[in-house]
């Protein structure tokens, strides 16, 4: 497929991804598209179906994946959550550099695809601050508080086995990974542009 690639973008909830993709949007906004995961959680405040998540129950989720219409599914905190190929082929259609915002096992998964993406992690500069920030949050019980964290511990180790991402970003100061992550970014930015050198 010519045109950008797409950028997978991992790490624990709370490390900056969100925040990271805000700024991206904002400097960058026609050059992104977001692929909309899908989820079997119920809607946060503010949340709107088909722009935050595509809300879904659990049957309709688990048909679509049995049909193979998945990249990439996970189970997380007892809720499904995927991206479906029809939400990367909706950004790519419009030769924009498709954002896919998935956990470990997605990228897991996405590996065994032709997707050709790039792979970029962001992780926390520690589990103390990681945790800061989800309480900061206010939308975590203790009990997701804890499971988010013994995630975020396993996925901090499983990212450094050697070839599962092209960079990793510990952001420990949002302007400096930013740059890195623009940086990054660069060479498929000029593409989406259609300023690369063909």
């Amino acid at each position: 497929m010519s045109g950008p690639r797409p950028v997978v973008l991992s790490g624990p909830s709370g490390a900056g991804k969100s925040t990271l993709l805000k700024k991206l949007l904002q400097e960058y906004g026609s050059v992104f598209g977001f692929s909309v995961s899908h989820t079997t959680r119920d809607p946060r405040p503010g949340e709107e179906n088909g722009k935050d998540y595509f809300f879904v129950t659990r049957e309709v989720m688990q048909r679509d994946i049995a049909a193979g219409d998945f990249i990439e599914h996970a189970e997380f905190s007892g809720n499904l959550y995927g991206t479906s190929k029809a939400a990367v082929r909706a950004v790519q259609a419009m030769n924009r550099i498709c954002v896919l915002d998935v956990d470990l096992q997605g990228v897991r998964n996405i590996k065994k695809t032709d997707l050709w993406p790039l792979y970029i992690c962001v992780q926390a500069p520690s589990l103390e601050v990681l945790e800061q920030r989800l309480r900061a949050r206010n939308t975590e019980t203790e009990e997701s508080l804890a499971k988010r964290l013994t995630a975020a511990k396993a996925d901090t180790e499983s990212s450094k086995e050697p070839g599962l991402f092209d960079l990793i970003i510990v952001n420990d100061n949002l302007d400096k990974a930013y740059s890195t992550l623009k940086e990054a970014l660069s060479e498929e930015i000029k593409k989406a542009q259609g300023t690369g050198c063909s």
